[in-house]
């Protein structure tokens, strides 16, 4: 026993404690992988949850196609008018001819000292009567009588006059100009005190100068006389706004367009593509490479690369089901196809926007009915997947419904609850592991203690026994 106790080194019993620690660390590493994978599942249907909620967004834009705008508008001379139409707007072709513009009323003082230089004569007032019969007055201190002074306090008022001043090497001048263009806009000044010397009428300009008469914009509409008070002539044609912006002719064309439409179905079309990329990302099986199979090495480069859900069912579902969607959309005898969706055979959606615009034109009813179709197939099968967005238990359990989180956030939440019970088991047996092992090197420790308490005491009784031997 003593033989046996003495052949027991502490390289030998850190070994066997080692030994015995692996044997208990293999459970944990075990619910590690598991944990990993589960953390990669996790992320995966985050990634997928990401692209399928940005598609639904996108179907925001085709989910009532009658509020999109079906006009079109050219001008064929944009610097004398151009025009927007909206939805269901009259169409035809409109000629603008004769157009002159509508202008503000404009007058300049004769030309004083300085913009700030005081002004002779007292204080004042000015009054500006409206061609509307508005009037609006303004009075100046004593302290204020200069040029830049008096603009400033024209222009506090915010009324039907705007003032400023214009300086030049020879002096500064006073600007009055209406605020609004238009016949009706036009005006006369009042002035009292110092302020008298601006006073201006169409009878009696004083020495105000007129640079530009208040004036409608005029024209011919298809040989109708048209008027306006303003450059924006809102109500000549129906649903149509038209913006002169020059003097001369032009012709307006109002044409049915898909383009609103297409752009729409164009955004969901990429990111239906954006939504598939990602599953087929996360469900992928990439074999090992022909030359990598042939090799004798064991690296990783000849192990097959996988997708965290691959084998996955609620994934692999929802992207066929995203696919079937569009290839399988039928309204009107018309197919996703005849309108420029198309799926290939890997998966991915295309969008033709000129097969679009030829099958519009040909029938807009129908193709209107079929993106309607689309739209309410995938809009369910998104919030099928990613969940309508409540937060509100319909289950009455104070819980999130299914409603509310979809498949994907089902699956989410009990890979995050399985994550959350192996970090509990790991915290576990990680205790319970090092509990035990403390255990063994406090036994160890006590048979190392009890070997050297023999070693001495054999060594007292082997001088005992030699010394015996020597006295007989």
């Amino acid at each position: 026993m003593t033989s046996s106790v003495s052949s027991l080194g502490s390289s030998q019993i850190s070994s066997q404690i080692q030994q015995y620690e692996s044997r208990l660390e293999a459970p944990i590493t075990v619910l590690k992988d598991e944990e990993t994978t589960d953390k990669a599942q996790i992320s995966a249907w985050g990634s997928i949850s990401g692209a399928v909620s940005s598609l639904s967004s996108a179907l925001s834009g085709i989910k009532d196609v009658t509020t999109l705008n079906n006009r079109a508008v050219s001008s064929t001379t944009t610097n004398v008018a151009t025009a927007t139409a909206s939805i269901n707007s009259a169409t035809g072709t409109f000629n603008l001819s004769n157009v002159t513009l509508a202008k503000t009323q404009e007058i300049y003082s004769s030309l004083q000292t300085s913009a700030s230089g005081a002004l002779s004569g007292g204080a004042g007032s000015l009054t500006f009567a409206l061609q509307n019969g508005k009037t609006e007055s303004v009075s100046i201190g004593s302290g204020s009588l200069n040029l830049n002074a008096i603009a400033a306090a024209v222009n506090k008022t915010k009324g039907g006059v705007q003032a400023s001043v214009v300086n030049s090497s020879t002096g500064a001048r006073l600007v009055f100009q209406g605020s609004s263009t238009g016949s009706s806009q036009a005006f006369s000044v009042a002035g009292t005190g110092a302020l008298s010397r601006f006073a201006y009428s169409t009878s009696s300009p004083g020495t105000e100068v007129l640079s530009q008469a208040a004036a409608n914009a005029n024209l011919t509409l298809n040989g109708v006389p048209v008027s306006s008070t303003s450059n924006t002539l809102s109500s000549a044609v129906n649903g149509v706004t038209i913006t002169l912006a020059g003097s001369g002719n032009t012709t307006l064309s109002v044409s049915s367009s898909p383009s609103t439409l297409s752009t729409a179905v164009n955004k969901v079309a990429n990111n239906l593509n954006s939504a598939l990329s990602a599953i087929a990302k996360e469900i992928k099986y990439v074999p090992p490479s022909s030359a990598a199979s042939a090799s004798a090495s064991k690296s990783s480069s000849s192990a097959p690369k996988t997708g965290p859900l691959l084998g996955n069912f609620t994934a692999t579902d929802l992207s066929n089901q995203l696919m079937s969607a569009v290839s399988g959309a039928d309204a009107s005898g018309m197919s996703a196809k005849a309108i420029g969706l198309t799926v290939s055979s890997t998966g991915g959606v295309s969008f033709d926007s000129a097969t679009f615009a030829t099958a519009y034109a040909q029938n807009p009813s129908a193709v209107q009915s079929l993106i309607g179709k689309i739209y309410t197939s995938l809009s369910s099968i998104s919030t099928g997947a990613i969940g309508n967005g409540s937060s509100t238990s319909t289950d009455g359990t104070g819980g999130t419904s299914a409603a509310a989180t979809g498949s994907v956030g089902a699956a989410t939440t009990s890979l995050q609850a399985t994550v959350t019970s192996i970090g509990d088991q790991i915290t576990q047996l990680s205790k319970q592991d090092s509990d035990q092992i403390q255990q063994l090197i406090n036994e160890y420790t006590i048979t190392e203690a009890a070997q050297q308490k023999a070693s001495i005491t054999e060594s007292y009784l082997s001088i005992f026994s030699s010394s015996n031997s020597a006295s007989g």
